[in-house]
């Protein structure tokens, strides 16, 4: 399926954001064929690429950084060979974010941690660590936003017609239109419009 979406779209992106189950070769090895990065979460601790730069963070000075409202203490870990079947070297990036979180109005405020491991193609070059940690938190936005929204209130999981030509198309045209509806919303409508519409 991948295959065949770089083939019909080279241009549609230049990063593609995925899960855990994707820290795998062959998917790597697939977008940098295409000339594309990926960036992956990595959640399974048995795997060579989650616990090899486990040590490289141990001896590296954390850096400061910020996501959203969270503080962040970043290592990261480039030009790793841990994974000689990669035909790129990779690179890992740890985030250790603290946020301030208040479960019900009659309760205190907590302080909460949160550690996330990506893994990624994309040199630091073209992206600092700040800026890839971002990437790496898109994916749940993409996810909790962009298609809870395209379902709910698209209604794009509503198939008018079931064949695999009407269905790309029909989904191209609501993507289309979901991203010019908020490319307009925040550029263009003015503040006194967009109060109480959102």
């Amino acid at each position: 399926m991948l295959d065949r979406v770089l083939a019909r779209y080279p241009r549609a992106f230049q990063l593609l954001l995925a899960d855990g189950f994707y820290a795998q070769a062959p998917f790597f090895n697939l977008l940098l064929a295409h000339g594309k990065h990926a960036l992956v979460v990595l959640k399974d601790k048995r795997r060579d690429l989650d616990q090899d730069p486990g040590g490289l963070f141990a001896l590296t000075p954390p850096q400061a950084g910020k996501y959203r409202s969270r503080q962040c203490q970043c290592w990261d870990v480039p030009d790793l060979t841990t994974c000689p079947q990669v035909n790129a070297p990779l690179r890992v990036i740890r985030s250790r974010e603290t946020y301030s979180v208040r479960r019900q109005i009659t309760k205190p405020i907590e302080s909460m941690t949160t550690e996330w491991v990506w893994a990624t193609t994309l040199p630091v070059r073209q992206a600092a660590t700040e800026q890839a940690v971002g990437f790496g938190h898109r994916r749940w936005d993409i996810e909790n936003y962009g298609f809870n929204e395209l379902v709910n209130e698209w209604h794009s999981d509503h198939v008018y017609k079931h064949h695999p030509q009407a269905i790309e198309a029909f989904l191209l045209v609501a993507f289309l239109a979901y991203n010019l509806f908020h490319a307009f919303w925040p550029l263009n409508l003015k503040p006194a419009l967009r109060r109480g519409r959102a």
